[in-house]
């Protein structure tokens, strides 16, 4: 999974260096390359998101929590998740861009790397809360694959950021993951596709505020 990230943060890192040599505002460029990430995925993971928040903040009981989730309708959580997500994303990208675009580009990189690297370590840590849906039709990774996943995250973290803010990126996608486990284990029992979607949203956010408050 990091490397799909690698992938994706690639893509919109290019367009965030078109932008910024088209004289684009930091704002602005950010906020594209955030829309590029998005398209490139077919907002898999803000789907997720949005529905982690709804089914989270409007269910009754586990059961209810996952059949809102279920719900291909929007509610305003859901709604507030996203809206948040992206302008955070946005505004810790252009902070860091502001002074040096290049460097934004690579912490897209990393941070879409870093932010799926736990996401084997969930699957692998937490039960299935429901025996249909995507996260269950993938099956389980070996822990073998989850430590290769997070040995990849740390290998770009390293090589495409300074040290401190590599470690500290690290550890705040660590929490941000672990975080989400713990809520999705106490609210439906284990985890989703759409949980593997929010932690990733969480883990992401939390990596380009770090770096943002690092870097810019």
């Amino acid at each position: 999974m990091p490397a799909v990230g690698a992938v994706v943060g690639a893509i919109g890192g290019l367009s965030l260096l078109a932008a910024a040599a088209l004289q684009l505002p930091a704002p602005a460029a950010a906020l594209l390359a955030v829309a590029v990430t998005i398209l490139v995925t077919g907002a898999l993971h803000e789907d997720g998101l949005a529905d982690v928040a709804d089914g989270f903040g409007g269910g009754r009981d586990p059961a209810h929590k996952l059949a809102i989730m279920r719900d291909s309708r929007i509610g305003s959580y859901g709604v507030l998740a996203l809206v948040l997500s992206v302008a955070l994303r946005a505004a810790a990208l252009a902070a860091i861009a502001a002074p040096d675009a290049g460097q934004a580009a690579l912490a897209l990189i990393a941070s879409q790397c870093i932010s799926r690297a736990g996401l084997g370590a969930l699957m692998a840590g937490l039960p299935g809360a429901r025996a249909d849906g995507l996260a269950a039709a993938v099956g389980r990774p070996r822990g073998a694959d989850a430590l290769a996943a997070a040995a990849t995250a740390i290998l770009a973290a390293v090589l495409l950021l300074p040290w401190h803010a590599a470690a500290l990126a690290l550890a705040g996608a660590f929490l941000a993951s672990t975080g989400i486990a713990v809520l999705a284990r106490r609210q439906i029992g284990g985890y989703t596709g759409d949980v593997l979607g929010a932690a990733q949203q969480l883990s992401e956010i939390v990596v380009l505020l770090v770096l943002a408050a690092l870097m810019a």
